[in-house]
């Protein structure tokens, strides 16, 4: 085969930029460079790791002169796990990126007039800010270039932690992540140490075999907590041990359960979630409304930016009492319930059965009666039919995956012709797409970016669009 050319290093670098995925750019050779973990200011010692007609990547070997943005990390896994990107950046200029980013991704690819873009809601805790965190055990842990110049033998190799970025069988044993309230160190280090003093297996994702595979802890803004320990070996005793332990470990546990999962892949949305102790579900509590979280349910991740990303909604819908609401993937109904106070209805379309079953419950246990909620495949259920059949909606809010709207629903909402509609997205490019496609009837009246994941790149942003003119009858 023939040698590939060596990549040179390049000396005095200067990273002048952000770009995307939380990376930072430069200039060399006439070609944009991506570089992790760099700040616009630094002066570096640059690794081409790969060469492209029109740009490359590469990585930090050393700092020589750090930009003046710079500041310490608080984790000692930054720069290893692959989460928190950000932390060496101070927060206000990680907003001031964001902000760009949503300003960037409208002006390029949706093209459209647009009004100034309101200041971005900054999160008030920019630690332990998740009530969510999924941990995977392994019996392959990966060794920092750190350990291995050490020359040092580990003969432990079991780790409870984070996949490393590009590596499936390799998981970071995490000491201690500033991502969610220590609840979650404390659970995650104590399963690992006791199944390792008891001598039961980490999983090995190449062999699909040992006991301990995944857990799940959640945490609520009332103080309630759930645990969802995976097995990948259907070992009764040993899971009933392992339980138990946690059980008489953490008696402040709302909902203690587990799954055997004998799969080759992760995902548990097939799989039954059994009861251990305590109940099946925890509480989000908004503005005197409870939320039921169940194992499998989805909700937002930050739960107090939750409330002021739900809050921006229902001011951008200027709800009055008296219309028709259609929420679009509305996953356990947070949203329809929230704004439900102030519409005559509220109907909510999702593709997770659980989800809507969840959505429903919601309703009942907050006495709210004027909500319908309908499962599946948003592009089959949301038809010019199901307009017909259940009223030309007044308000439509969308909040869809990452993915953004497939075509026939955004032609089914153009077809409905709603007064107005909320559009949240979690990925500005394709709800630019998408806005786009919409500017056909209407304009774009109102932006508002939420910071919902501090010290990475991901910006949530919501956005009003209002009925041209001539589409309410007033033009020509």
């Amino acid at each position: 085969m023939r040698k590939k050319k060596p990549l040179p290093l390049v000396a005095d670098f200067e990273i002048t930029g952000v770009a995307a995925e939380g990376k930072s750019l430069g200039r060399w050779d006439d070609l944009v460079v991506f570089v992790p973990y760099g700040a616009p200011g630094d002066i570096v010692d640059l690794q081409i790791d790969r060469k492209k007609h029109s740009y490359c990547e590469g990585h930090i070997v050393r700092v020589i002169k750090p930009s003046p943005l710079r500041v310490e990390p608080v984790c000692e896994h930054f720069g290893v796990c692959g989460g928190c990107k950000w932390q060496h950046l101070p927060y206000q200029n990680q907003l001031q990126y964001k902000q760009q980013q949503v300003v960037d991704a409208l002006q390029r690819i949706a093209k459209v007039d647009l009004p100034a873009v309101n200041p971005i809601l900054g999160s008030a805790r920019m630690l332990c800010y998740r009530n969510k965190m999924e941990y995977t055990f392994s019996n392959k842990c990966w060794l920092t270039r750190e350990q291995l110049d050490s020359g040092e033998e580990f003969a432990d190799r079991n780790a409870a932690g984070f996949h490393i970025p590009g590596s499936f069988d390799k998981v970071l044993d995490i000491k201690c992540c500033h991502l969610q309230d220590n609840i979650g160190n404390e659970l995650r280090l104590f399963v690992r140490n006791y199944a390792a003093r008891r001598g039961y297996t980490f999983y090995d994702v190449r062999t699909h075999s040992g006991l301990l595979r995944t857990m799940m802890i959640r945490t609520a803004s009332t103080g309630q907590v759930m645990v969802v320990i995976v097995f990948g070996e259907d070992n009764s005793a040993a899971i009933h041990e392992v339980m138990e332990a946690v059980r008489e470990q953490f008696p402040q546990l709302t909902s203690l359960m587990y799954v055997v999962n004998l799969k080759v892949n992760d995902s548990l949305g097939d799989q039954e979630m059994l009861l251990y102790s305590g109940r099946d579900y925890i509480e989000e509590e908004m503005e005197g409304l409870r939320f039921r979280v169940g194992p499998k349910s989805f909700y937002q991740t930050n739960s107090t930016q939750a409330y002021e990303l739900y809050k921006v909604t229902r001011g951008f819908a200027a709800l009055t009492g008296n219309e028709l609401v259609y929420d679009l993937y509305t996953g356990t109904g947070t949203i329809a319930n929230f704004v439900a106070r102030q519409a005559r209805q509220v109907i909510g379309i999702e593709y997770v059965p659980e989800a809507i079953d969840d959505a429903k419950l919601n309703s009942r246990v907050n006495g709210i009666d004027n909500t319908l909620f309908i499962a599946g495949d948003m592009k089959d259920v949301l038809t010019d039919e199901f307009v017909t059949l259940h009223g030309r909606p007044d308000v439509i809010i969308v909040d869809p995956p990452r993915a953004g709207m497939h075509e026939d629903v955004v032609n089914v909402i153009l077809n409905a012709a709603p007064r107005r509609i909320v559009y949240v997205s979690c990925n500005p490019a394709t709800q630019a797409r998408d806005i786009a496609l919409l500017d056909a009837k209407y304009q774009v009246t109102a932006i508002q970016p939420v910071d919902m994941f501090p010290h990475t790149h991901h910006v949530e942003n919501v956005v009003r669009l209002d009925l041209k003119q001539k589409e309410n009858g007033f033009g020509d």
